[in-house]
């Protein structure tokens, strides 16, 4: 069977679709769906592929996708909504707002700090029961109990799931609501995007297959911090594709979304912070959002990261094209999205057959240099 491919592109960017049939036709895709936009306008949104592993379901303009952390810039977004309102501040210690958290010496702990990996909390070096990440309420509080790893502030490293815990809870302590259901009644409601954080059951169906990686990432040497984050089999939960996870709210792992909604949503923060009159963040709390937070070699990541409130800024790796200043988040597996104010470009990219790579997946690296290259 020919590989179809559906939806629109702009002849301006044909090299969009062609670097995304050749993505299938090298065989690195089972389903993949691709949207691009310029000055908010989508230019490009193609999808093609099956939705799950046995190739009975087309992957379509309907099919959600679990984008792991690249959920994390939709939740760094909704903090900094907080921020704009004048309801919380990026320098104010969490413990503020959540006293809780102060135990253990983490006081001083500020919000922007949280968002940057910089609290020392990503993951339990000892052993605990994978359930428990099915019960946020759980992990909230023995979050809030525990010791950091490092002096907070000192270096980041990446809470890969905890910090979408801690998110989620700094968010409803301050707004009353779940951080998921804000973004549903606030924004993706209003604006029509097919973009969730905690999926309904009537969703579930939509949702694709994941062919996970024949292998792991390549992490380097064997630290506490990566056990903890993510070489431990405490790490995460189980059957991360089954209901029980898809129902729960993780800001940092469990967005579904399609690739337009999340392009859509990236675009607002690309140009001029709205999506189509829904109003999501200003250009100004955009850029001080933007603002690097700490920069150097990350003690999870296998990289040196520099992170702004939330999101991975795009220097020095150039994950998401040429601009130094692009923000975005890559989910395991190869999901990503990204927003260039500076070109007003922003992008999306998911899939369903995961690869090893943590951040840069070839297969969107060459379908956003496709972009730039068009513009």
């Amino acid at each position: 069977m020919s590989l179809e491919i559906h939806g629109h592109c702009d002849a301006r960017f044909a090299a969009i679709r062609d670097a995304f049939a050749a993505n299938f036709e090298s065989g690195q895709e089972l389903g993949a769906r691709f949207a691009f936009s310029v000055d908010g306008e989508m230019v490009v949104d193609l999808w093609a592929g099956w939705a799950d592993r046995k190739q009975t379901r087309l992957f379509d303009d309907r099919t959600l996708t679990l984008v792991f952390s690249t959920t994390k810039a939709v939740a760094a977004t909704m903090i900094a909504r907080l921020v704009e309102q004048g309801r919380l501040a990026w320098d104010q210690p969490v413990a503020e707002v959540w006293p809780e958290f102060a135990a253990e010496g983490k006081g001083a702990i500020t919000v922007e700090q949280v968002l940057s990996h910089q609290a020392g909390l990503p993951g339990f070096v000892e052993p605990i029961d994978p359930t428990l990440w099915y019960d946020p309420a759980t992990i909230v509080a023995m979050l809030a109990a525990k010791a950091p790893m490092w002096p907070p502030g000192s270096a980041s490293g990446y809470h890969a799931l905890t910090v979408g815990y801690l998110v989620g809870e700094i968010f409803r302590r301050v707004d009353g609501r779940s951080l998921g259901a804000a973004l549903r009644e606030d924004i993706t409601g209003p604006a029509g995007l097919d973009l969730w954080i905690g999926l309904p059951d009537s969703e579930h169906s939509r949702a694709a297959d994941l062919k996970p990686p024949g292998a792991l990432p390549a992490f380097g040497e064997v630290t506490a911090p990566k056990r903890a984050a993510f070489l431990s089999t405490w790490a995460g939960p189980s059957g991360r594709a089954g209901g029980d996870w898809r129902r729960i709210e993780v800001p940092s792992a469990n967005g579904h979304a399609t690739a337009e909604a999340l392009a859509r949503f990236m675009g607002a923060l690309a140009a001029d912070g709205e999506i189509d009159g829904v109003h999501v963040l200003s250009p100004a709390s955009v850029r001080e959002m933007s603002r690097q937070r700490i920069r150097g070699q990350d003690l999870v990541l296998p990289f040196e990261m520099s992170w702004a409130a939330g999101f991975m800024r795009n220097e020095p790796n150039l994950f998401f094209g040429p601009t130094p200043t692009t923000i975005g988040h890559a989910g395991w597996g190869g999901s990503c999205a990204f927003a260039d104010p500076e070109r007003r470009v922003a992008g999306a990219y998911v899939m369903n057959r995961q690869d090893v790579h943590l951040i840069g997946d070839p297969r969107s690296r060459r379908l956003i240099e496709a972009g730039y290259a068009s513009l």
